[in-house]
């Protein structure tokens, strides 16, 4: 079974707290994007183990063991409650890697449903997003893959009305991969004075000054090149831009399609329709 998982972006981030079990609770609204990684899952009973992965594409920085992968995870996840047959799974990494753009949660998510399907286990979408919240804090969101206003540690979702099919999106990796962790260190929660659900129920026209992603205030000091490319997007003709989750990618919606391509061409440069 092969797939194509997007990734997502963040209209807007505020931190609102850090929870006892320290992890943060904070607000957002993910938002699909087509930017895509490739996943295959088959079926092989010739396997003397119950999973084999394979990966392809951007190399996967980090420990080289295949099952700290979360695609792995995800497959024992299921197999721990369920009768799964052994499967090979092949991973084509395109998404970048540290982007914050929820990559490797969206490969995770689309192995869970395509084991699902595959292997008709007949689980609820309520169902794999159990499965999916321990793998990682946004990996719950692409089971369903619409724009969802999210709380807590990001995993929790509630209905927001949030449309902009229509319009373009350019999303700028500048080939520089921000941690989780390094990217909470320089946090401050604090509560809003405006619930960003509010400020999202404006025009996206009144977006630019008070839709906020709270690690810009930390990140763009330390890597002035973000806020570069933000300040870049709106010149461009942007109508709203900024970085998405913990960075480091920076993205512009604009009303018409994006002109842009040569202010950016040593970076990694994807855009498309919403």
């Amino acid at each position: 079974m092969l797939g194509f998982p997007n990734c997502k972006i963040n209209l807007g981030l505020q931190i609102t707290e850090r929870r006892p079990d320290g992890y943060h609770n904070l607000n957002s609204c993910f938002y699909p994007v087509g930017w895509s990684d490739v996943v295959e899952v088959i079926e092989d009973h010739s396997l003397t183990v119950p999973v084999q992965f394979t990966a392809t594409g951007i190399p996967i920085p980090g420990d080289p063991d295949p099952a700290k992968n979360l695609c792995v995870k995800a497959y024992h996840a299921l197999r721990a409650d369920h009768d799964l047959p052994p499967v090979r799974i092949h991973l084509h990494k395109i998404v970048p890697i540290g982007a914050g753009l929820g990559g490797g949660s969206a490969d995770a998510a689309l192995v869970l449903k395509q084991l699902n399907g595959l292997f008709e286990l007949g689980l609820s979408l309520a169902q794999l997003e159990s499965y999916a919240r321990p793998l990682g804090a946004d990996c719950a969101f692409f089971i369903q893959n619409r724009p969802m206003y999210c709380v807590q540690k990001g995993d929790m979702f509630e209905e927001i009305k949030v449309d902009l099919s229509g319009y373009s999106i350019q999303l700028i990796y500048p080939n520089l991969a921000i941690s989780t962790a390094e990217a909470y260190a320089g946090i401050r929660p604090r509560q809003p004075e405006t619930p960003l659900r509010a400020l999202l129920e404006a025009p996206i026209a009144g977006w630019r000054d008070r839709v906020h992603n709270d690690f810009e205030d930390s990140l763009f000091p330390k890597y002035p090149i973000l806020a570069d490319l933000k300040a870049q997007l709106y010149e461009q003709g942007a109508v709203y831009a900024a970085m998405s989750g913990s960075g480091s990618t920076v993205f512009g919606i604009f009303s018409g399609e994006p002109n842009g391509d040569e202010a950016f061409g040593r970076y990694t440069v994807w855009q498309g329709k919403l």
